[in-house]
């Protein structure tokens, strides 16, 4: 682990990137018990409050826990791909608002992820992936649902979809696509698109997944790319 320090930079900063290092290469492992605030002191030659706060920062992280008791310290946690979520979906929708990504570049990303997804899902897609699909549509076709409930509907249809290709490590990286680009979306197109052919495109894509039919999902989602853009194109030309 490396302990020399920039004392120029912010130590307990260090601290926790130096920890964080160490993790990801094996050298701290998981359920591991790291060294007591006092041997951190020692090792990295700081005070206790700024070892604290290092540790606050792995917390914050979920890189580690704490326990309580004789036995208790810092332990090196299990991340799961489901909690690493709201940290990936936060962090694109940051980037998405602060560059200042236009909307045909966020839809070119978004639907190229979700269309290479689409192959796996026709083949490993769950009764229960299809059913949350069929019931997300039924939703949709609701008289009086709200503009906010359609597109966190929506939301919720195309997660499903990319949850069936059975690949967590492509649902982690489509959590920001799907879930911080896909409301970016809505936002701008919801005013304008015609739910009853949203609705159509996703009874035939659901179709597709359950048909095991990947080349027509590609389609499909191809088809629902196009017409996302031309509504983000005329909503830009009213203004």
């Amino acid at each position: 682990m490396k302990t020399d320090l920039d004392d120029n930079q912010d130590l307990s900063k260090q601290i926790a990137e130096a920890i964080r290092d160490a993790i990801i290469e094996g050298d701290l492992i998981v359920d591991q018990r790291l060294p007591s605030e006092a041997e951190l002191c020692d090792k990295f030659s700081v005070g206790r409050s700024t070892v604290r706060e290092a540790l606050k920062r792995l917390a914050a992280q979920n890189l580690i826990r704490t326990q309580r008791g004789a036995s208790g310290g810092a332990f090196v946690n299990r991340m799961s791909f489901e909690e690493a979520y709201g940290q990936q979906i936060t962090t694109s929708t940051l980037l998405l608002s602060m560059n200042s990504v236009d909307f045909e570049t966020a839809c070119e990303a978004r639907y190229a992820l979700e269309r290479a997804c689409a192959p796996l899902s026709a083949r490993r897609r769950t009764p229960d992936h299809v059913a949350t699909m069929r019931a997300e549509i039924h939703r949709q076709s609701q008289p009086g649902l709200t503009d906010e409930a359609f597109c966190a509907s929506d939301v919720a249809f195309h997660r499903a979809l990319v949850d069936g290709a059975g690949n967590p490590v492509l649902s982690y990286q489509l959590a920001g696509a799907v879930e911080a680009m896909q409301p970016l979306m809505n936002m701008i197109t919801y005013t304008q698109r015609d739910r009853d052919r949203i609705v159509a495109l996703h009874t035939r894509l659901a179709d597709a997944i359950e048909g095991a039919d990947g080349s027509r999902a590609d389609l499909i989602l191809s088809e629902l790319a196009e017409y996302t853009v031309e509504l983000g194109q005329s909503r830009m030309s009213t203004r």
